[in-house]
């Protein structure tokens, strides 16, 4: 989602709440209950702090939450799972149906409470946490009747635009119960998203993708998590062993990072400017990615979305689900940023370019010194745009500038120079270079194109032959005419000599 014409397509199909299409959720359903108060003193009786309670709120969790957090984008999801036939499950249903959920396929089990989890908050904190759970295993009709519920979801019309396995580690989704689903979703073309519980993942066997955090990860490897490269690469043989099309791996503060075949990793950087509460976090990612695939998103665009969303969600105090209007505006704040960012250094642009190229976009590469940027320059770099997907500029730093044009230049330093390319539409990628010729950073860039102005040959540009090791061709760009940087320099030199003295 780098350029402008993606954001728009994106900020379209937000705004069309993902075309409309259902998406089936089935897991583990919970009661979030918050006990919001503040705390000024110890408790005589206990070292504990005495909560003095300000108010009481109850919210949709677990799976009920991945469901709400898609009704919010538009979308309506269909929930399958179970509660107690009890006061909580009539007030998680309430909560649900309020929300935009539908719950038809909710089983009421006269045997077993509904979940629910209480918390208590003080200043934004989380202070305690009391469940109430019943732990064993429901009667072997109970999983029959669930997954019988789940398949006739998964037939009516319109059928799912994707389906969502939720799990808490509750025991709802149990190996045979994922199996069944999972199998019957694949046979008819409906992607399959996993929230994963346990250190067995191999119960999620053949499901489209999986979303574990980096701790969960490393539980069902199992290695430790704190070499994330050595994780990833682990992570990849596991997708392989499991047969997931791709894995997406939540890293907190380090983004999101996609695993699939025969590719390297690709991260994308968190989002979040501060972080209150992880509650639920999770419940977003995995609801804005089902609606992005839903959605017809690539991969990548899809987890985009889901990675603003989780920096979004993060930023609240308690279990709260994303927001359209949220979304968009996260949406709007990286499109502001976007032109900053497309500042970069040869290392940090690797990870974008291999993004890029992972989609099969033609990456252009230019390069030059841009000093006084004119219409002729704009005109060449949109020009060179339009010869493929992604225009890459290699600028010449300011060290190098003075080397090949002499002392008095440049007349614009480095960091504005690039400021004013990455304002340009049609410019993808600015990356300044040091070398006396830009051929390392084409070698690292590796581009399908290398453009240059026609005033050269194509045997002069620098990389030409290189590049024709990984298929790259050079294209020649009529420029335009009088117009140079070296004129405008001396019209201005010619104006200021013969401008009259003030008196």
């Amino acid at each position: 989602m780098e350029n402008f014409q993606e954001q728009a397509t994106i900020r379209n199909a937000l705004a069309a709440g993902f075309h409309g299409r259902p998406i089936l959720v089935a897991g583990d359903l919970i009661l979030d209950r918050y006990i919001w108060g503040e705390v000024s003193r110890i408790s005589p009786e206990a070292p504990v702090p005495v909560v003095r309670i300000l108010r009481e709120t109850e919210t949709c969790g677990a799976t009920a939450h991945v469901a709400v957090n898609l009704a919010n984008l538009g979308i309506v999801p269909r929930i399958c799972g179970w509660v107690g036939n009890d006061p909580d499950g009539e007030r998680l249903k309430r909560l649900m149906e309020r929300d935009g959920v539908d719950t038809t396929a909710v089983h009421v089990l006269d045997d077993r409470p509904t979940i629910v989890k209480t918390r208590v908050i003080s200043a934004r904190q989380q202070m305690l946490r009391l469940d109430r759970e019943e732990t064993h295993p429901p009667a072997e009709a109970v999983w029959t009747a669930f997954v019988e519920g789940v398949l006739a979801q998964l037939r009516r019309e319109p059928v799912p635009g994707a389906v969502v396995l939720s799990d808490y580690g509750k025991g709802t989704l149990t190996e045979p119960v994922c199996q069944a689903i999972i199998q019957a979703a694949r046979r008819i073309g409906v992607p399959v998203l996993v929230d994963p519980k346990g250190m067995d993942y191999s119960k999620y066997r053949g499901a489209t993708t999986l979303t574990p955090n980096r701790r969960e990860l490393a539980e069902a490897i199992p290695m430790p998590g704190n070499d994330l490269d050595a994780l990833l690469a682990a992570g990849e043989t596991l997708r392989a062993r499991i047969q997931a099309d791709f894995l997406t791996v939540t890293l907190s503060e380090l983004g999101i990072a996609l695993l699939e075949p025969d590719r390297p990793p690709v991260r994308i950087p968190a989002t979040a400017k501060e972080v209150f509460d992880v509650s639920g976090a999770g419940d977003a990612v995995i609801a804005v990615l089902a609606a992005g695939i839903a959605g017809g998103f690539s991969r990548l665009d899809a987890i985009h979305l889901a990675n603003l969303a989780g920096g979004v969600v993060v930023g609240k105090v308690g279990t709260s689900p994303i927001q359209r209007h949220e979304l968009l505006a996260a949406l709007s704040s990286e499109a502001a940023l976007a032109q900053a960012d497309k500042i970069r250094t040869q290392e940090t642009a690797m990870t974008l370019i291999e993004g890029w190229r992972h989609k099969g976009e033609r990456i252009v590469f230019t390069n030059g010194c841009f000093d006084l940027l004119h219409a002729g320059h704009v005109t060449y770099l949109e020009k060179a745009r339009k010869l493929g997907s992604r225009l890459v500029v290699g600028l010449n730093t300011d060290r190098s500038v003075r080397a090949i044009k002499g002392p008095t230049r440049p007349v614009i330093r480095q960091e504005d120079r690039a400021r004013v390319l990455a304002a340009l539409e049609s410019v993808d990628l600015v990356i300044p270079f040091d070398e006396p010729t830009p051929l390392e950073l084409i070698r690292a860039v590796r581009p399908a194109i290398l453009a240059k102005g026609a005033d050269y040959t194509e045997e002069g540009v620098v990389g030409g032959a290189e590049g024709k090791a990984w298929g790259c061709r050079v294209a020649l760009i009529p420029l335009e005419e009088g117009r140079s940087s070296s004129n405008i320099m001396q019209h201005i030199q010619s104006v200021q000599g013969a401008a009259p003295c003030s008196s």
